[in-house]
């Protein structure tokens, strides 16, 4: 499904989530990439630990603070932030309390971390208030936001409804204050239309089952469902016509081995082997793109934009990046 140009105006957080395995951090780094480039200045945020972003880029692993980690096509900044929860209760603390050192003497206490262990949904709404803070952010000099983009590798699927949705998730734990406060500011921009919610997944069952089940839940969350980027997408090598008949079971051998004999690949006993090896690949092959299709259709019926990012020979290195990036550029997301 191709997707129309500038699909995304006007949006300014990208929220990046996916079944483990789908590539959800990778296709985030891209994107960051794709919304930088032409000179613009984007934000790429982990809130996970897993150090993801300095994997995908190749660098040391990031601190908690904001750094500049890659240059764009075009001239673009990307920078990153790694969010460390302990570090945004002590920001949190020192911001509405002004308990910053306080705030120190209960984590070496281990009272900060029994607090979001306890309370997860206050961990959520640190860490999704650090981005949020980041999307609002403006130059005290010249009233420019800081950033024209913000892209937030999230959680998986599977939790990111509830990773967002940070005023159910405090309602248990403060009705009134300032987290009550603090959770209703992050719901305004996560829930609003500068906000959009990407899904990663792979033309397999268990991820495209695992997309249909987040974009519901969003959807009943009231949450901004955003695109579907599909990864690691092979293509189909072979002309439909030989795909249908290997799926029928008509797939010649014995026309394979005489081609093979006659173009000099193959011959005698060799040439069957060979014939009846390929014949195997060829309907393996077709099973899996009468499968990628089925997957296809059922992601179409949401009808949420679908962009389709090409599996690489070589694996994703930096210069592999930044070829997704240019992909996500020409499918018009950024």
């Amino acid at each position: 499904m191709s997707a129309r140009d500038t699909d995304w105006d006007g949006v300014r957080l990208h929220v990046v989530t996916g079944k483990g395995g789908t590539g959800k951090t990778t296709v985030a780094a891209a994107l960051a990439l794709a919304l930088a480039a032409g000179g613009k200045k984007v934000l790429l945020v982990e809130v996970e630990g897993r150090q993801g972003i300095a994997q995908v880029f190749d660098i040391p692993p990031l601190p908690y603070e904001e750094r500049r980690i890659a240059v764009a096509p075009g001239g673009g900044d990307v920078y990153a932030l790694a969010i460390d929860p302990e570090a945004a209760m002590l920001e949190y603390l020192e911001m509405f309390y002004g308990m910053r050192r306080a705030g120190r003497a209960l984590t070496k206490m281990g009272v900060v971390d029994f607090a979001t262990t306890i309370a997860p949904g206050l961990r959520d709404v640190l860490v999704t208030g650090k981005t949020s803070e980041a999307v609002r952010r403006r130059d005290p000099k010249t009233g420019r936001r800081t950033y024209d983009a913000v892209v937030l590798d999230a959680p998986p699927t599977g939790r990111v409804a509830r990773f967002l949705n940070v005023t159910s998730e405090v309602a248990g734990l403060a009705r009134v204050g300032p987290i009550k406060n603090h959770a209703d500011l992050v719901r305004k921009v996560v829930a609003s239309p500068e906000t959009a919610v990407h899904i990663v997944t792979l033309l397999e069952e268990m991820p495209v089952q695992e997309t249909l089940d987040g974009i519901a839940e969003l959807r009943a969350a009231k949450l901004p469902t955003g695109g579907v980027f599909i990864n690691m997408v092979r293509a189909e090598e072979l002309p439909r016509s030989a795909l249908e008949a290997a799926l029928k079971g008509r797939f010649e051998v014995e026309e394979l081995a005489l081609g093979l004999k006659a173009t000099g690949v193959a011959d005698g006993a060799e040439a069957t082997a060979l014939a009846e090896a390929l014949a195997v690949e060829v309907t393996e092959h077709a099973r899996r793109t009468q499968l990628e299709r089925r997957e296809r259709r059922m992601l179409a019926k949401t009808g949420v934009p679908c962009y389709e990012l090409p599996l690489l020979a070589e694996g994703v290195d930096l210069a592999g990046l930044y070829e997704l990036a240019e992909v996500i550029r020409e499918r018009g997301v950024a």
